[in-house]
């Protein structure tokens, strides 16, 4: 992240000099820009169009203000072990505001968000990490003696867009579970009049915010979301349904205690409390630390951070989820073969569905055709 006039961008540099300063080739960034359109879900066919969008001159403001919150998510938009094609993306937006980030403190810090919200107005990015504290009219988090809602509703006037940044500003997080003392809420709860795209995770994934500010530069607006908020290319499926563990899952092969067998082998963590069929994130697709590992990867169930409520409807993290339907081949066979004599398919995975019913079609075609006036056989079908 850059401040509006960082030393390392001469005022006369363009964007475009500047990744060719850095080593980015032309090639590579319209590389990026057609992975970022195919990850967004748009097709490599706007990748000329985000490619000029991110070159362009002007720089677009952004305002990131936090609230009720540990600051984490601040570390995983900012933490990379190098500088990624979409750190230097990112480094080319003007962040006038990020009271954790810049320099200066206090009156100064006030004024250099008020003055980047007058001159941007209606035109700037705001982004928002943290939870709204509501009861007792809002005392539980003031700033410069201001609450936190008058705050968020401030910045949010003169937005164009409102990216609402992890668990807190989602939904509350941990702020908001039961017994949710200082009336903790997310953005949307407050905001109404303005787009709010959630970016959901405790903490969410740096390159979920890549790509969302990227589609916002090239097309003006937010990407499409689900019906909690979220962005439908990072958000749409499920962690069970796109996890490397899923063949373990199907398989019967679980992990029944940290360190045993199935650990050390890798299996399906499902039984010490993996709430990956309940939860909707990219985690197994971009993974953390520049594409390293994710929490499943090095051995950890994964707890639903990016599901609304997860702190109460997910506890006990190492308790299992209620029953979720699978094969559980090598231990149930017998029961499964049974199953599938007699056409019973529900509850199975999709590709083992489509062989079945393959199967199912292909015995069909070489039975006679009954004539029901006849009540013996036809013709058979060709």
């Amino acid at each position: 992240m850059s401040f509006a006039a960082p030393s390392w961008f001469p005022a006369t540099e363009s964007v475009e000099d500047e990744l060719a300063r850095r080593g980015v080739s032309r090639r590579e960034f319209m590389e990026y820009c057609s992975s970022l359109c195919i990850v967004l879900g748009v097709g490599k066919s706007e990748a000329p169009r985000m490619a000029a969008a991110i070159l362009a001159d002007r720089r677009p403001s952004v305002i990131w203000i936090q609230l009720q919150e540990c600051t984490g998510c601040v570390e995983s938009v900012i933490r990379t072990s190098e500088p990624s094609i979409g750190t230097l993306v990112l480094d080319q937006i003007s962040l006038d505001f990020s009271h954790t980030l810049m320099a200066a403190a206090g009156h100064a810090a006030e004024s250099a968000a008020a003055a980047a919200m007058a001159a941007e107005k209606g035109k700037y990015l705001l982004v928002v990490t943290g939870s709204i504290p509501l009861a007792d009219d809002g005392i539980y988090l003031t700033i410069g003696g201001r609450t936190a809602k008058v705050i968020l509703e401030e910045a949010a006037e003169g937005a164009a867009a409102i990216i609402a940044l992890g668990a807190c500003a989602h939904w509350g997080s941990v702020q908001a579970a039961r017994p949710n003392p200082t009336g903790a809420v997310g953005v949307s709860e407050v905001i109404k009049n303005r787009p709010v795209v959630n970016i959901a995770g405790c903490p969410p994934i740096a390159d979920v915010v890549t790509a969302t500010v990227a589609h916002f530069l090239t097309f003006g607006r937010l990407p499409a979301v689900d019906g909690d908020g979220r962005p439908l290319f990072a958000y749409g499926a499920r962690i069970h349904d796109q996890c490397p563990k899923r063949a373990n899952f199907d398989a019967g092969q679980f992990v029944e205690k940290f360190d045993d067998e199935g650990a050390r082998k890798g299996w399906c963590l499902y039984e010490v409390g993996c709430k990956g069929p309940a939860t909707f994130s990219p985690c197994p697709i971009f993974q953390w630390n520049s594409h390293t590992d994710w929490p499943i990867g090095a051995g950890h169930p994964c707890i639903g951070c990016t599901e609304r409520g997860f702190w109460d409807t997910m506890t006990p993290f190492y308790g299992r989820l209620p029953d979720v339907g699978g094969f559980g081949i090598e231990s149930k066979v017998d029961i499964l073969g049974a199953a599938l004599a007699i056409g019973a398919t529900a509850g199975v995975v999709a590709h083992a569905a489509a062989t079945s019913v393959h199967q199912m079609r292909e015995r069909k075609r070489s039975l006679p055709v009954v004539d029901p006036t006849s009540g013996g056989p036809g013709t058979p079908k060709a």
